[in-house]
């Protein structure tokens, strides 16, 4: 049920910000006259405002005192210039939603100053076409309403999972830094495509819809996707000869690896911000 009264701002007009409103104003979760963005950008200001008919704030101030949630949808590296600028605007009836990648609550909460509620997100870019997955941890003074804000703004996106904030840094190496090792390895195979013969415009279309369609199998499927990998492989047939080539090269190892890195960086820009 739609909540007449509530307010949602966001701070930061960028990519994540057009996808959540985006999902917000399709699915009808929220009218346009609840949903504000404000920007230093006046291009992306325009461009939100044109497309979603959503009233938007070049000072980020105004937009603060105009909501009830805020939604930081900023760069870490800018995170701390945000926040000291709106912090006097920050009233103890707001509900702080944070995306930045790597920023632990206690840094926001250290800056604000403030006892109120604050949840960190972790979506991906797949929420730009409403097929993302968001993360979403609670601070100490969020309570279950609280959350339940968050996974219907989120949840407008894609799917939501609610994790221990300890958790952040695996999840932003695993599903928020996930798309770009899957944009890499599609690379990597339309390039094989073309080197056994293929079209590049033909090898690009085989493998978008291989790994979508797979996707969808392993979502939809009762198999684990190591039973639907086993169900595709047979005894002695091509997709064993492949897979014997991943596994001699240290395939799991290799993402082991590659999400471990990932992790280690989120952890270090957390500590780097605050």
């Amino acid at each position: 049920m739609i909540n007449n009264n509530l307010k949602i701002g966001f701070i930061g007009a960028g990519n994540m910000a057009t996808a959540l409103i985006k999902g917000l104003v399709q699915s009808g979760t929220y009218k346009k006259n609840q949903l504000f963005a404000s920007d230093m950008n006046k291009q992306a200001l325009k461009n939100i405002s044109d497309g979603f008919g959503i009233k938007c704030y070049p000072v980020n101030t105004e937009l603060v005192r105009e909501v009830s949630v805020v939604v930081l949808s900023v760069k870490p590296s800018n995170m701390r210039e945000v926040l000291e600028d709106v912090k006097a605007d920050i009233r103890e009836d707001h509900l702080i939603i944070s995306i930045a990648a790597g920023i632990p609550i206690k840094m926001i909460e250290n800056i604000i100053e403030k006892d109120i509620p604050f949840i960190r997100a972790m979506p991906n870019t797949p929420a730009l076409v409403l097929k993302g997955v968001s993360a979403l941890s609670a601070g100490k003074y969020a309570d279950p309403g609280h959350m339940e804000i968050a996974v219907k703004i989120f949840g407008a996106v894609g799917e939501t999972v609610v994790v221990e904030e300890t958790l952040m840094d695996a999840v932003t190496a695993l599903s928020g830094s996930g798309p770009g090792y899957i944009f890499r390895i599609m690379e990597c195979m339309v390039d094989a495509g073309v080197s056994s013969g293929l079209e590049k415009e033909m090898s690009r279309i085989l493998i978008i819809q291989t790994f979508l369609g797979s996707a969808n199998l392993a979502k939809d499927s009762d198999l684990s996707v190591s039973g639907l990998r086993e169900m595709v492989t047979s005894p002695g047939g091509t997709t064993e000869a492949g897979l014997a080539v991943l596994e001699r090269m240290g395939l799991k190892e290799m993402i082991s690896k590659t999400v471990e890195a990932a992790c280690k960086r989120s952890v270090e820009l957390g500590r780097i911000q605050s």
